[in-house]
């Protein structure tokens, strides 16, 4: 009888355990899945009016007010673990819809100045299904080196640096080493990406993540590789008729016309066009081994700004995976004002002109939205920093709107405050998406 009474009192002994511990767990799990409150960081530079044109419409009664401006301060704060600066940078952390998940992207990006803009191009172009390789300039300033590096090291899953970094000169043969350089990488992940674009630190995305896989699937790109580009014009021939010779991390001289070069090798005819590109993962595995491809690489050594006739000649070549031998200027990669174009392919630049492209204002906005391109070039986060703000913000909406999942409120760049209050009364209201 004494043992049974013990046994008893054991028992109920470890069932109050068991129910003090599980309430415990209970009520830790639900503080934490009460919603955590969205802040407006103070002091951060307000939407232009002229925005609201972008914007979708705030409630009566609201605003969108920024929650982010603190990119450098952040990343230099070396007290901040690595999942509290994703959250705080408002990083997406998880495929917003398997049809985006099952088409993985590989994204090339080249960097040597501007923190900021490299920190909101790379959030806006970032998915966790997708692979980064980001080719640092050997001669950036060491803490920008530095503030990078941390950075990549807290998305170490899919962001990476390139093994071998370039000292990149403008329109010399560096520059397309950089890129070669992340393909090598590239060719070498685990991730299985379908196909690589590249992009520029003065780069931002027009098209969501969703809207890039719908393109590259899209009838007419499925299976090909995008390089606008058409036979190389008459007054464009000095680029590759003449030697020219890279002053490293300065400029690029031609030798003088007594330094002619050779025709192309293997007879291939010789075409101009973008340097940027979107490429199937088979035609980069070309490139990096086919005997032609890395002849035409050699030969490419001693022209001018090799990045803009080296992809677009080799997607000529018949015998490429994926290439487009017809394919002229089609493919719209990049939205660009070039001087030269004004009164023709747009009314004039809004901002300013810096060797010839236009660095877009606020007011260049609606040409960039209407074109829809993948990316639109160039920005500068000092000039204009309005105009990033605006299609930065109208970015991340769509994305958000676009989305299948859940939305985490870490996510949200803006939200919507009663106009007549604080802050600290902040709401947000997307019920398209799906809501925090």
């Amino acid at each position: 009888m004494l043992q049974l009474e013990g046994a008893k009192c054991s028992f109920l002994l470890c069932l109050g355990i068991s129910i003090v511990i599980c309430s415990a767990i209970y009520l830790r799990a639900k503080v934490r899945m009460k919603p955590e409150p969205l802040i407006v960081s103070v002091g951060c530079r307000p939407f232009d009016a002229k925005c609201s044109t972008f914007l979708s419409s705030p409630e009566e009664g609201l605003e969108w007010h920024r929650r982010d401006c603190q990119v450098e301060s952040y990343i230099f704060n070396s007290h901040l673990n690595c999942s509290q600066l994703t959250k705080d940078l408002h990083f997406i952390t998880r495929p917003l819809s398997d049809e985006e998940e099952s088409y993985p992207l590989a994204f090339i990006l080249t960097v040597h100045k501007e923190l900021e803009l490299f920190v909101r191009l790379l959030r806006a172009v970032y998915a966790p299904q997708n692979v980064y390789c980001v080719h640092m300039d050997a001669k950036a300033p060491w803490q920008y080196r530095t503030a990078i590096r941390r950075l990549v090291g807290c998305l170490p899953n899919n962001v990476f640096l390139s093994s071998r970094s370039e000292t990149v000169t403008y329109a010399g043969f560096s520059r397309l080493q950089a890129d070669v350089n992340c393909m090598r990488d590239l060719a070498r992940s685990e991730v299985a990406w379908r196909k690589v674009v590249n992009t520029c630190g003065q780069d931002f995305p027009v098209k969501s993540n969703l809207e890039l896989v719908r393109y590259m699937r899209s009838k007419e790109w499925r299976d090909r590789n995008m390089t606008p580009g058409v036979r190389q014009p008459t007054a464009m021939g000095y680029r590759t008729e003449i030697q020219h010779r890279e002053i490293v991390g300065s400029y690029v001289a031609p030798r003088g016309r007594a330094w002619k070069k050779e025709p192309a090798p293997h007879g291939l005819k010789v075409y101009f066009g973008t340097a940027y590109y979107a490429l199937t993962r088979d035609f980069v595995d070309f490139a990096l081994t086919s005997p032609v491809a890395q002849d035409l690489l050699e030969w490419s050594r001693d022209t001018y700004s090799p990045d803009e006739h080296y992809w677009v000649t080799l997607n000529h070549i018949k015998e490429a995976p994926g290439s487009h031998v017809d394919g002229g200027w089609n493919g719209d990669i990049r939205s660009i004002k070039w001087r030269d174009q004004e009164g023709t392919a747009h009314k004039g630049c809004k901002g300013r002109y810096v060797r010839d492209i236009c660095i877009y204002g606020l007011e260049d906005l609606p040409w960039i939205i209407d074109r829809n391109s993948m990316f639109a070039n160039k920005f500068e986060s000092d000039s204009f920093p309005e105009a990033l703000d605006c299609l930065e913000q109208w970015h991340r909406d769509k994305q958000l709107r676009q989305a299948t999942v859940p939305i985490e409120p870490s996510w949200l760049l803006a939200i919507q405050v009663h106009s007549n209050r604080s802050s600290s009364s902040s709401s947000y209201h997307n019920s398209s998406a799906g809501g925090p």
